[in-house]
């Protein structure tokens, strides 16, 4: 059997990781950031939730030691527990990569119809009252076909774009930061809190598992480590991508909030953040910067869920929780190629969706991605660790269950509304016809040789 190329190295894993972690949504949702929060209590929201992955970057940590498989949470819930427990893992872990790649595909027309007004024009139809430009759809495309053509060349490719986009972003990021601080005052930062603290730390904590997720996708490339790659690097590149996506937040936010008072971001403006930048520097080539930095780190985002989404579907494809096909590896180059045409595929057709149709499905993304880590912590706790994995993996199950009530309990603010359950719903609907479909599958071969052997 054709195996994955072995390639990988720790600036890798912490590239492709930080992919995952750190898209456009910045800059589409900093301004909703601090409505919520306000800068301190953003700031706060975000440390608090950082510090509560650690301990579940550590439990993941061991767990890519102790089972270097692909599936990731699927394969480790899959030694404790039924197969139908370890589809419904991986089918929602699955979820939460996925969906970045049509969001991003769609942000690449939205960002470039910023500074390209003419690309806003012939448009097809409206969902949710926004509209669905061609231009837009057909830039996405292109992206579509051209990073899904670059991962089937093998991983080596995508993972030197993962470097080159994610160190370009950050010193982008780092250039437009120091612009900002030139140019603002103090004063800007008041109010601290956008509500009472508490509730603004809540309501910004609430969004981490999206926005700070990703750190586990490590897992998703551990079977295409380098041979000279240490088993205890995992645990590094894990936690070097949870510190740095914080510092990143921890950067934008501050900054964000200096340059402007942070109310006056309330607009119907696209893109507000580049907005106040260009009023408080009162020029424009901030804009273009910003919006540059946006374009690097779509592409880093996009090319790096497209590795993970296809690795998991892959190994999902081994382990007969899909179709079996999912597993093929294209010989010369290494990669999982009906996976990554798969994620392709379903990239061009989620992106006719537009974006009134993703935003509700990215929310629940921010759910999947807490039961993933859920189910990684109680397949650790079932692994029978020393005492400290026991505290790691009892306390990441906490933190879990707290962030998946503070979503769907309606009594919690910022809780679910029906638009999110309806997506969760049609996710949950589409996973349960596939798994009983491939149950059916799996049995008629049964049914075959029971009949031969009977009429024999």
């Amino acid at each position: 059997m054709t195996k994955l190329a072995r390639k990988l190295r720790l600036v890798d894993f912490f590239a492709l990781a930080f992919g995952v972690m750190v898209g456009t949504a910045w800059l589409v949702v900093m301004d909703d950031i601090l409505q919520r929060g306000g800068p301190l209590g953003a700031i706060l929201g975000f440390t608090a939730g950082a510090l509560m992955l650690l301990p579940i970057g550590y439990v993941y940590g061991q767990l890519v030691r102790a089972i270097p498989d692909a599936a990731g949470e699927a394969a480790y819930v899959a030694g404790f527990f039924p197969p139908s427990v370890s589809f419904a893992t991986g089918w929602i872990v699955f979820l939460s990569y996925f969906l970045t790649c049509p969001f991003e595909a769609l942000a690449a027309g939205r960002i470039s119809g910023y500074l390209f007004p003419s690309l806003n024009r012939m448009e097809l139809y409206r969902l949710g009252g926004r509209p669905v430009y061609l231009p837009h759809l057909a830039l996405g495309l292109v992206l579509t076909v051209s990073l899904t053509w670059l991962n089937y060349r093998g991983i080596q490719a995508s993972a030197r774009l993962g470097k080159t986009t994610t160190f370009t972003f950050l010193t982008l990021v780092g250039i437009f930061a120091l612009a900002g601080a030139r140019h603002g005052h103090a004063a800007n930062f008041r109010p601290l809190f956008s509500h009472a603290p508490l509730i603004s730390v809540l309501l910004v904590w609430q969004v981490v598992p999206w926005l700070l997720g990703g750190f586990e996708s490590v897992g998703k490339y551990a079977e295409e480590a380098s041979p000279q790659f240490k088993e205890s690097s995992f645990y590094v590149a894990i936690v070097l991508t949870i510190l740095a996506g914080l510092a990143f937040f921890w950067t934008v936010i501050t900054v964000v909030a200096y340059v402007t008072p942070w109310p006056m971001l309330q607009t119907n403006r696209q893109f507000p953040t580049a907005v106040a930048f260009e009023q408080a520097l009162h020029a424009h080539w901030i804009v273009d910067l910003i919006m540059a930095s946006a374009l690097v780190a779509l592409l880093q985002a996009f090319n790096a869920n497209m590795v993970a989404s296809s690795r998991l579907l892959y190994a999902m494809g081994r382990r007969h929780l899909l179709d079996a096909r999912m597993s093929r590896v294209q010989p010369q180059n290494q990669t999982p190629s009906t996976a990554i045409i798969a994620v392709g595929v379903a990239t061009a057709l989620a992106m006719l969706l537009g974006e009134a149709g993703l935003v509700p499905i990215l929310e629940v993304g921010a759910v999947a991605s807490a039961l993933g880590w859920m189910a990684g912590c109680a397949a650790y706790w079932c692994m029978k660790p020393k005492l400290r994995g026991r505290v790691a993996a009892v306390f990441g199950l906490v933190v879990t269950t707290l962030m998946v009530m503070g979503k769907v309990l309606p009594m919690v603010p910022g809780h679910f509304t029906r638009y999110e359950w309806i997506a969760m719903g049609t996710w949950t609907g589409l996973g349960i016809l596939i798994r009983v479909r491939r149950d059916k599958a799996d049995q008629e071969p049964e049914e075959k040789v029971t009949m031969e052997k009977a009429s024999a």
